[in-house]
C-alpha cells in the first residue's frame, strides 16, 4: 500500500470501523483501496460538524466539498489532497455515478440545519456506489434494502432493522459475491460489540452471503 493508501485506510478505520473491517474482505488490493477512498470521503464530511460551531460554517466546508466534485468527476482533483485525488481515481476507474456523492453532502448541509435526516442519501447511496466499485453498475435494487437496514441500525432503531433482514437477505441473492463486502457491515446491527465479535459476525456473513 502506498503512504497516501495508508494514510486514508488508518483514517477510516479510526473513523468507521466496521465499514473498515468489512473492506477487509476485499481481496484485490487496488479495489479495497478505490473503496477506502470512497469511505475516507464520507469521513471527511461526517467530522465537520464537530470542527465548527455555526451551521453557516459547517454549510461553507461543505459547500467547498461540493465544489471540488467538479474536479474530482472531471478527472482533475485539487493537487496534493490525498482523499481527492484517490477518489477522483477511483471514479475514473469505475465510472461512478456522480448524483450518490451529490446527494450526500445535500443531506450533510440539511443535518447541520436540524432537517429530517435523508438515511437512503447518508446510507443507501454510498452502499450502491461501493457495490458499483466492486461489481460494476446495476446492483442498485439487490443493496437498497441492506443499506436502510443499516441505516436504522446506526440511528438507534435496532428492532427495526433486524426485522428488514429477510428482506435485505432476499434482494441480496441478486448480488454478486464480489460486491458483498460493500454491504456486509448491514449484518453489525450492535455497533458497540467488541471487535472480536464484528469480525466473527463478518466472516460468517461474507461465508453465507447474508446480513
Amino acid at each position: 500500500m502506498t503512504d497516501r493508501g495508508d494514510l486514508l485506510d488508518g483514517q477510516v478505520r479510526a473513523a468507521d470501523p466496521d465499514r473498515w473491517l468489512s473492506s477487509r474482505f476485499v481481496a484485490d488490493a487496488g479495489l479495497r483501496a478505490d473503496l477506502i477512498a470512497l469511505y475516507a470521503f464520507e469521513a471527511e464530511l461526517m467530522v465537520i460538524p464537530s470542527k465548527v460551531t455555526q451551521p453557516l460554517l459547517a454549510e461553507m466546508r461543505f459547500t467547498w466539498w461540493a465544489d471540488q466534485m467538479d474536479g474530482v468527476f472531471a478527472g482533475a482533483p485539487r493537487k496534493g489532497h490525498p482523499v481527492l485525488e484517490a477518489l477522483s481515481a477511483a471514479v475514473t476507474r469505475h465510472g461512478l455515478d456522480r448524483a450518490p456523492l451529490d446527494a450526500l453532502i445535500t443531506a450533510h448541509i440539511g443535518r447541520v440545519h436540524e432537517e429530517p435526516h435523508d438515511l437512503d442519501a447518508f446510507y443507501v447511496g454510498p452502499m450502491q456506489t461501493a457495490a458499483h466499485m466492486l461489481a460494476g453498475p446495476g446492483h442498485e435494487a439487490a443493496v437498497t434494502p441492506a443499506g436502510r437496514m443499516r441505516a436504522l441500525a446506526q440511528t438507534g432503531r435496532a428492532d427495526e432493522a433486524r426485522a428488514l433482514r429477510k428482506t435485505a437477505n432476499a434482494a441480496l441473492k441478486a448480488l454478486p459475491p464480489a460486491a458483498f463486502p460493500a454491504v456486509a457491515h448491514a449484518a453489525l446491527i450492535d455497533h458497540a460489540a467488541p471487535e472480536p465479535l464484528k469480525r466473527l459476525r463478518l466472516t460468517w456473513a461474507v461465508l453465507r452471503g447474508r446480513v
